[in-house]
């Protein structure tokens, strides 16, 4: 029999939460194709090591929180990135706006870039944000409205 995840097959975990991990590694490592390498290595490390959830919030946390330690691994072990100049050059297939969110989240710098997407992009909560990232609740809040800041200035604009 297959291993349950939260009550989900390693399928189904893959269909449901391929684009927050997705989403995590591009938004970390600014590479689709480091990305990819990173998202992988995350669902993999899930059927290998086959933990046990009390349920799909845990499963959702840990795959985030191990699509990060992932990114953070690969930067360790490569110190590179894709400059936004060479990201211009680089064809993309998505929306006006979901590049224009993109372009403006890939101009923070690292750390406040994923306090964003994940409250923003994955609609995780602060304490959720402090939880898997390992952070004081009020130090994300910090981080989250300096973020937002950064992302005024970009656009130019008060609204946020």
């Amino acid at each position: 029999m297959a291993t349950a995840y939260a009550g989900l097959s390693y399928e189904q975990v893959v269909r449901k939460y391929s684009r927050a991990v997705a989403g995590v590694c591009v938004m970390r490592l600014q590479n689709h194709a480091d990305a990819e390498d990173c998202f992988q290595n995350t669902f993999v490390k899930l059927l290998t090591k086959s933990p046990s959830f009390n349920d799909e919030d845990h499963l959702r946390h840990w795959l985030v929180k191990v699509a990060m330690n992932e990114c953070y691994s690969f930067l360790r072990k490569n110190r590179r990135t894709l400059s936004l100049d060479e990201a211009r050059d680089v064809p993309d297939l998505r929306s006006e706006d979901e590049r224009d969110v993109s372009w403006a989240l890939m101009k923070v710098k690292p750390d406040y870039r994923e306090i964003l997407y994940l409250h923003y992009c994955e609609r995780y909560q602060i304490s959720e944000i402090a939880e898997t990232l390992g952070r004081n609740p009020n130090t994300v809040k910090v981080m989250l409205k300096r973020g937002r800041d950064m992302l005024k200035e970009i656009y130019g604009g008060d609204e946020i």
